[in-house]
């Protein structure tokens, strides 16, 4: 069951096909499973949906000295640059009740995609959508003419 979000003022994408959004769904279940969190029991998976139609999936890996854990969107977006992807099109994130993507994580994703379909989904089978540029406004990157130079 999907749970309706309030329209964005962001440039919205197209819908994705519904099998699409269910491979990408199961996909981000799958990394959930295989995620390392002995210290929070948050399992967090993301799959991450290229322009090319590869998905690419993360899980979050903790760390006892916990600035070192890494979300599983970044774990996504880590591994998809690292095999020469640079466009995105859409992320699920898949944890047991739901949670978004963190500040931290919502702007690694703006840097290459300030317009992707952000999917959250939960254990339960409900899910709810989003275009980034809703869940983080003014976000910044290198070209983005609105911001000044680094």
């Amino acid at each position: 069951m999907s749970t309706p979000m309030p329209a964005s003022s962001a440039i919205n994408p197209p819908p994705l096909p519904p099998e699409q959004r269910a491979r990408l769904i199961d996909a981000a279940r799958i990394a959930q499973q295989r995620a390392y969190a002995p210290y929070s029991h948050y399992r967090v998976g993301a799959a991450l949906l290229t322009a090319d139609g590869t998905i690419v999936t993360g899980g979050n890996v903790e760390n006892s000295a916990f600035p070192a854990t890494i979300c599983a969107e970044r774990s996504a977006v880590v591994k998809a640059i690292s095999d020469g992807q640079r466009e995105f099109v859409a992320v699920v994130v898949f944890t047991r009740d739901g949670g978004w993507p963190c500040g931290t994580c919502r702007q690694v994703l703006h840097e290459f995609a300030p317009h992707i379909r952000v999917i959250v989904a939960d254990e339960a089978g409900n899910s709810a959508e989003e275009i980034l540029d809703a869940l983080l406004p003014h976000g910044f990157h290198l070209n983005d003419p609105n911001q000044p130079n680094r």
